[in-house]
C-alpha cells in the first residue's frame, strides 16, 4: 500500500514556533529538535496502524478511514477522531492542530496546522523512507 514503510525525519519547517504555540517547554523543544524520529505505518486498505519512535517512547495509534477512533497525543492525551483520506492525503484534527499527511516519491510528507495569536503556523516535516 501506498503509506506502508518506515521513515526517517529529514527535514522540518518552523517546528520552534509550532510547539511554542502549542504550549510545549522549551527544554522539551530543544531536546527533540535533532531527535530522528522514524515513523512506522502499516496500511491495509483501509486500516492503518501509524507509529511514532522517539528516542525513549513509541506512540501509536490504530484507525480506520472515516470511521471514529480513540487516538493519542504525544503528550498521552486521549480523544476521539475521524481519519480521512482525500486525494491520496491522510488528514485529521487532533484537539488543538490540524494533520495531514501524504507520500510524494519515497518521502513522508507531514503538515501540521495550528492557530495562535499571530495566525496560522504550519510545521512541515519531510521523511525519508528507510
Amino acid at each position: 500500500m501506498a503509506f506502508t514503510g518506515k521513515y526517517e525525519i529529514e527535514s522540518q519547517e518552523n517546528y520552534d514556533e509550532f510547539l511554542k504555540i502549542l504550549g510545549i517547554p522549551d527544554d522539551v523543544i530543544e531536546k527533540g529538535r535533532n531527535f530522528k524520529t522514524v515513523t512506522e505505518v502499516v496500511q491495509n486498505g483501509n486500516e492503518f496502524t501509524w507509529s511514532q519512535i522517539y528516542p525513549n517512547k513509541t506512540m501509536s495509534n490504530k484507525f480506520i478511514i472515516d470511521q471514529e477512533c480513540e487516538m493519542e497525543t504525544m503528550s498521552g492525551k486521549k480523544f476521539k477522531a475521524t481519519v480521512t483520506m482525500e486525494g491520496g492525503k491522510v488528514s485529521v484534527r487532533f484537539p488543538n492542530y490540524h494533520q495531514t499527511c501524504e507520500i510524494s516519491g519515497d518521502k513522508l510528507i507531514e503538515c501540521s496546522t495550528v492557530t495562535g495569536a499571530k495566525g496560522a503556523v504550519t510545521m512541515k516535516r519531510v521523511s525519508k523512507r528507510v
